[in-house]
């Protein structure tokens, strides 16, 4: 079984059932919530096993509660150098899991989003696959060799992140490419598609970040027709 974490951060967590699926599907071994991340939670009727971050979004009503049901609660001081999500994965960091997932790390700030996006890079250097992941999409960063277990018609873009990625060959896909060069300033891995239920995604050097939407054709803000 997966050694999996669930953290969740103060953006919006989208449809519950969605995340409910999930939980049951994964079988979190820990629910780290960052800050306000634990109104999510409250909402669910979901004890978090440990609460972190400044607290400044997180209501004194909820704070009493948690701890008077034995959560631990973990306050940093308002003025510091890392986000409460940071704070909340390198806690999760040290409960030796395979995966984390972070719930709530996208939405409308993306000040934010762009933040947490660049904490798949610890994930990286701790050996531990990070995704942000929403009823819509999951991101990811890709390095090396990865098989995209999914369904045709999906959308998959890549993006190279912490500077251009060479060697990009990408099989099972629309778009397929070879030892292709990637670089920032011309975003042509955009709305590539699965043509199978699997595609491989190589990558000689360098770093990819993938946003994987689950529903064939139909992204946020849009009806299916």
């Amino acid at each position: 079984m997966v050694r999996r974490v669930f953290i969740l951060a103060g953006g919006e967590l989208g449809d519950p059932a969605f995340f409910e699926e999930q939980r049951r599907q994964a079988t979190p071994i820990a629910f780290i919530c960052a800050d306000g991340g634990a109104r999510h939670l409250a909402a669910l009727g979901i004890q978090p096993d440990l609460i972190i971050g400044d607290l400044d979004s997180l209501g004194k009503d909820h704070q009493e509660a948690y701890a008077a049901r034995g959560v631990r609660i973990f306050r940093h001081p308002s003025a510091k150098d890392k986000t409460d999500t940071e704070l909340a994965l390198q806690e999760a960091f040290r409960l030796g899991p395979e995966e984390v997932w972070i719930w709530g790390g996208l939405g409308l700030r993306l000040d934010h989003t762009l933040a947490n996006c660049g904490l798949l890079l610890q994930g990286a250097g701790q050996g531990v696959e990070v995704r942000l992941i929403d009823p819509w999409c999951e991101v990811m960063l890709v390095k090396g060799r990865r098989a995209l277990a999914g369904e045709a018609g999906q959308t998959v873009s890549l993006f190279p992140f912490g500077g251009e990625a060479r060697g990009v060959t990408l099989t099972g896909f629309a778009y397929p490419l070879t030892r292709a060069v990637m670089t920032l300033d011309h975003p042509y891995g955009i709305s590539n598609r699965l043509v199978a239920a699997e595609g491989i995604i190589e990558v000689a050097s360098g770093s990819l970040l993938m946003v994987r939407y689950f529903r064939a054709g139909v992204f946020p803000g849009e009806e299916r027709r």
